[in-house]
């Protein structure tokens, strides 16, 4: 039994058909089958049962799985520590991050990176939903919040940078409607609603939780208005397009912020929840090119550079301003 025999089983075990196993090994259904029944025979035990839809492990087929998992990652360990003998950097990276912030800001600081190290070889996957990193193959996630707390200790997390959402309106809006002075207003205003997906379904924010700077305390706000959404791109666009207020992360509008088309309502106020952090599968040793991602990306990140350097804001009410729902 070789390492593309255990590589082998472990695949036929994940994807509990021949037909996805091969393609996924890049053979041919008939190919794998030969490999499987040749193993089988020089084992003396069935691996499989095999129906016309589905491949199912027999309980010696999910022992010598389980320790083909244990063993490919010795594998992998062991040409890691080799690697990590050379000069540079070598080998594949693959990451999960949210689709927003892994396109505007991820995307371009992982092409740099490469760049720098052309050895290492990066696949980025793009989820709304954390993958489980070590079941599923990645080195790691960059995720707009921690580890959950009862698999904290299966992870090693990283914050890379400070991130809050804030309060922001186009100017259109809030040349119709009077600039809110206190939370409490925001419920005189049409506020745009994101209603985010959890593993209990999707949720919809219609609360605030805002955080006065320099107080730790937190204040809900019930908010409402008769525009939601699960894209957050879409709340984006109506609030662009003047239709009321929505509370966002400062990298994903930062341009606009900088640009004017929208602007900073009562600017002291924040929801501080999504900071930006490393999760990754616990290792007693990373590789070389793990650890030198994770701090390329905290300095890449360090400094916000989606933060403006003078946030426009909206000031008070002009005189002729008017509530309007």
């Amino acid at each position: 039994m070789d390492r593309a025999d255990l590589q082998m089983v472990l695949t036929v075990s994940q994807q509990g058909s021949l037909a996805m196993a091969a393609q996924t090994l890049g053979l041919t259904p008939s190919a794998i089958t030969r490999r499987l029944a040749t193993l089988e025979a020089s084992l003396g035990v069935r691996l499989f049962q095999r129906t016309t839809r589905k491949v199912t492990p027999t309980a010696e087929g999910e022992s010598l799985a389980l320790r083909a998992a244990e063993l490919l990652r010795g594998f992998e360990a062991l040409e890691d520590e080799l690697r990590e003998r050379q000069a540079e950097p070598a080998g594949p990276i693959r990451l999960a991050a949210t689709f927003g912030f892994g396109r505007r800001w991820l995307g371009p600081a992982l092409a740099r990176f490469q760049q720098r190290h052309p050895a290492v070889s990066i696949d980025l996957q793009l989820t709304e939903r954390l993958p489980d990193l070590s079941a599923e193959g990645f080195d790691g996630a960059v995720w707009l919040w921690q580890a959950p707390d009862q698999r904290a200790g299966e992870w090693v997390s990283r914050r890379l940078a400070p991130n809050r959402r804030v309060l922001v309106a186009a100017p259109s809006y809030l040349a119709v409607h009077a600039v809110p002075q206190t939370p409490d207003d925001l419920a005189m205003h049409h506020c745009l609603v994101v209603r985010e997906h959890t593993d209990a379904g999707q949720h919809r924010q219609d609360h605030w939780a805002l955080q006065r700077d320099g107080d730790p305390g937190r204040r809900r706000v019930a908010v409402a208005g008769p525009l939601s959404s699960n894209s957050g791109e879409l709340v984006r666009d109506w609030c662009l397009a003047g239709q009321g207020i929505m509370l966002r992360s400062l990298w994903d509008i930062a341009p606009q912020l900088a640009s004017g088309e929208l602007v900073r309502v009562l600017p002291a106020w924040s929801h501080r929840d999504a900071d930006i952090h490393w999760l990754a599968p616990w290792r007693a040793q990373s590789p070389k090119r793990i650890r030198l991602l994770v701090a390329a990306l905290a300095a890449e990140f360090e400094g916000e550079p989606w933060r403006p350097a003078a946030p426009t804001s909206a000031g008070r009410a002009r005189p002729g301003s008017r509530q309007k729902r």
